[in-house]
C-alpha cells in the first residue's frame, strides 16, 4: 500500500541532542529539526511533495527551526545514511513515506540500519494489524507494518477534532519520527503530536515589506541592513514577477522582536523613497467591507461603485444565485465586476454554501496567463466556472441547454465598448440570440475608473496588463499597446502598465487581427447589437489601405474607430480601436448614434 504521496517525516531528540544542535546555532535558542521526505515518486516527478511545506509552517509555530529539507529515494542505505546524519546534526527529524506493505516501503528498515538496530515484530502493532486487517500470519504484507526497529516506541497522539486518542501509533526511535507520506494522515499525526515538539522558550517573530522595485535597485541596502543586523535578524529577499502590486518582498524573522523592529525601521528609512507599498494580502474575505466603505465614502469613484452595487442588488432582488452568472473572461472590467458582485453577495448571503456561478467563453488561441489568472480567480473567489467554446451566440445556446436555470448575466460592459453606447443598466438580448437578461453595472465606468477600483483595494489581475496589454483579446488579435511603449536609461524598449495609459482613447489600439462578428474569437461577452453598418451607406467602402493597416484612407463613419471588413463579408466589422487619424463626426441633434 503505497504512499500517494509521500512527505515528511520527523525524528525526536534528547535534551542532551538539544545542547549540541543549541551551540552549532551560534547564539539561538531554538530547537531545530531535518525534514527527510522519501520517495522515488518525488524525485521522478510522479508526485508533489506537499509534506516538507506543512511540517515547516507547523514546526515553525512550534517554536522549532527547520534547518534542512532532504528528499531521498527508496533505497535502504541511502535513507540510512540521511537518517543517521540528520539525527546527530538535528534536534528533531522527521521523515515521511515508505511506510506500508509493499516491497519499496523501506523505512523502517532503513531507520533500524541507521542505529544499528534490526526490525523485529512489535507485540502490540501485531495486534493492531490483527484488529484492523484481520490478519495473523506472520509473513503477510500487512505484517509489514507491525515489524520496527528494536528500540522504537509509539507515540498515541490526541486528535484535534474528537479529542480521542489515536487508534494506531507514530513510531519513534530516539530522536526520529517516523511519519506516513499521505498527506491527510501525516497531517494529523504532527497536529495530534504537536507536543512533543512545542518549544515553550523559543517564539519566532516575523514581519514582511513588499517593493515595488528590482532587487538591483535595492541591493546595496539589502547589503547594509545584513551587515548591521547578522547574526540577530534574518533577511530574506523573493522577488515576485507576477504580482501585480510588488517586485520584490522583504522577510524579516527573528526571536527578538526589539531586534526584528529595529531591523524593520533601518530598511523602512534607508529603502529608496515611494517603493515600499501596503499589501493586502487577501482582498475576498474583506471584500465586502471594502467595497461598501469606497461606495460610502463620497468620492468620485464611491459614487460609481455605489451606483454599480444598486445595479446588482437589484438583480439580486429579481433573481436567485441559481438564475444569475458573472461573464468573465479574465479581462480588467469583468475582473473589477467580479469583485463588485462578491461583496454585494457576500454581504447579502454571508452564511451561503452556494457558489456563484461564472460564464467563461472561451477564445481561439487564448494568452497562456489568461488562462493561467482565469484558473486562480476560481480558487482565490471559491466560485463556479462554466466553461463554454465556440461563438458568443452558439456559447448561449450551450448554455441555455447545460443550465436552463440561468436567466441573468452580469457584464463588465463600458459604453465605450463596441456596441454599447445605448445600452441600460438591465436590458434583455435581441429577439433573436438566446434570452437573458443582461446585466451591466459599469456602464458609466470609464478605462481610469476600473484601474482606480482595482488597485484601490489591491485586486489582482491578468499579469499582461503590467506588460504592455491594454485590452486582452486573443494571441492572434492582441499586441502591447504602442501608447504605452518607451526607452529605458540602458536603451532598452520597455512598456509601462496598462494603469499608466494617459489617453483612454488609445486602450483598443493594442488589437491589431480584424476578426468576423459573429463572436467567434471575440475577447469577451460583447452586447449583440445589431452589425456596425452606416444607414447612409448599406455597402461601406474599404477603409483601409492593405499595405498600410494602421493608416486610414477614407472617411471612417464609425465616430472615430477604425474597422475593416471581414473578407468575404463587407458588412461584418468588428471596432477594435480608436482611429488616430480621422476626426470623429458629429451626429446631427437628437439623431440616433448607430456607429458606437
Amino acid at each position: 500500500m503505497r504512499a500517494a504521496l509521500r512527505v515528511g517525516g520527523a525524528l525526536l531528540g534528547t535534551e542532551r541532542r538539544n545542547a549540541a544542535c543549541r551551540a552549532m546555532a551560534g547564539h539561538s535558542s531554538a530547537s531545530t529539526a531535518g525534514i527527510i521526505v522519501i520517495g522515488d515518486e518525488i524525485l521522478k516527478g510522479h508526485t508533489q511533495d506537499t509534506n516538507s511545506f506543512f511540517m515547516c509552517r507547523r514546526l515553525r509555530a512550534l517554536g522549532v527551526r527547520v534547518a534542512r529539507v532532504s528528499v531521498v529515494p527508496d533505497e535502504v542505505d541511502t535513507i540510512a545514511a540521511e537518517v543517521a546524519a540528520f539525527a546527530s546534526r538535528f534536534t528533531f527529524v522527521l521523515t515521511s513515506g515508505g511506510i506500508g506493505p509493499t516491497h519499496d516501503d523501506v523505512t523502517f528498515e532503513a531507520v533500524a540500519k541507521a542505529f544499528g538496530e534490526k526490525v523485529a515484530p512489535h507485540p502490540e502493532l501485531v495486534a493492531l494489524v490483527h484488529k484492523f486487517f484481520g490478519k495473523t500470519d506472520m509473513q503477510c504484507p500487512e505484517m509489514k507494518l507491525a515489524r520496527i526497529p528494536e528500540s522504537s516506541r509509539l507515540n498515541y497522539g490526541t486528535d484535534q477534532l474528537t479529542g480521542s486518542a489515536f487508534k494506531y501509533p507514530l513510531v519513534s526511535v530516539r530522536n526520529v519520527y517516523i511519519f506516513p507520506g499521505i498527506p491527510a494522515l501525516m497531517e494529523r499525526a504532527l497536529d495530534g503530536l504537536s507536543h512533543l515538539f512545542r518549544s515553550e522558550q523559543t517564539c519566532f517573530h516575523s514581519r514582511a515589506i513588499y517593493v515595488a522595485a528590482d532587487e538591483v535597485q535595492i541591493a546595496p541596502v539589502l547589503d547594509q541592513a545584513n551587515a548591521s543586523f547578522q547574526g540577530r535578524v534574518s533577511l530574506g529577499s523573493y522577488p515576485d514577477w507576477a504580482n501585480n502590486y510588488y517586485r520584490v518582498k522583504l522577510t524579516l524573522d527573528s526571536e527578538s522582536e526589539q531586534h526584528l523592529e529595529e531591523a524593520h525601521r533601518f530598511l523602512m528609512e534607508k529603502l529608496p523613497p515611494g517603493v515600499v507599498v501596503p499589501l493586502v494580502i487577501d482582498c475576498v474575505s474583506r471584500a465586502a467591507a471594502e467595497v461598501y466603505a469606497l461606495a460610502e465614502s463620497g468620492s468620485a469613484l464611491g459614487q460609481k461603485v455605489a451606483a454599480a452595487l444598486r445595479t446588482i442588488e437589484e438583480a439580486l432582488d429579481r433573481y436567485s444565485l441559481a438564475q444569475l452568472c458573472v461573464g468573465f473572461n479574465g479581462g480588467k472590467d469583468c475582473t473589477a465586476l467580479l469583485h463588485l458582485v462578491h461583496a454585494a453577495v457576500e454581504r447579502r448571503f454571508p452564511e451561503r454554501q452556494e457558489k456563484l456561478k461564472v460564464l467563461y467563453i472561451r477564445i481561439v488561441s487564448p494568452f497562456p496567463e489568461m488562462e493561467q489568472f482565469i484558473q486562480a480567480t476560481v480558487q482565490r473567489y471559491n466560485i463556479q466556472l462554466c466553461t463554454v467554446e465556440g461563438s458568443i451566440r452558439d456559447a448561449l445556446l450551450t448554455l441555455k441547454e447545460q443550465q436552463p436555470q440561468l436567466e441573468a448575466v452580469l457584464m463588465g460592459t463600458r459604453r465605450t465598448d463596441p456596441y454599447s453606447c445605448t445600452l441600460t443598466p438591465m436590458c434583455m438580448t435581441d429577439p433573436d440570440w438566446p434570452q437573458y437578461m443582461r446585466v451591466n453595472p459599469l456602464l458609466d465606468w470609464t478605462y481610469r475608473d476600473i484601474w482606480e477600483f482595482l488597485r484601490k483595494l489591491f485586486v489582482p489581475y491578468c499579469v499582461l496588463y503590467d506588460k504592455g496589454y491594454t485590452s486582452l483579446g486573443s494571441m492572434a488579435n492582441t499586441m502591447k499597446n504602442p501608447a504605452l511603449l518607451y526607452t529605458d536609461t540602458r536603451g532598452r524598449e520597455c512598456y509601462r502598465p496598462a494603469y499608466e495609459l494617459e489617453n483612454e482613447e488609445d486602450e483598443r489600439t493594442s488589437r491589431r487581427t480584424l476578426l468576423p462578428h459573429d463572436g467567434s474569437a471575440l475577447p469577451a461577452l460583447y452586447p449583440m447589437e445589431p452589425r456596425h453598418q452606416d444607414p447612409a451607406r448599406p455597402e461601406p467602402p474599404q477603409h483601409h489601405d492593405p499595405n498600410k493597416p494602421q493608416q486610414c484612407v477614407s472617411g471612417c463613419v464609425c465616430r472615430g474607430l477604425r474597422v475593416s471588413p471581414h473578407p468575404g463579408h463587407p458588412q461584418n466589422f468588428d471596432l477594435l480601436c480608436l482611429c488616430p487619424v480621422v476626426p470623429r463626426p458629429t451626429p446631427p441633434p437628437g439623431g440616433p448614434q448607430p456607429h458606437c
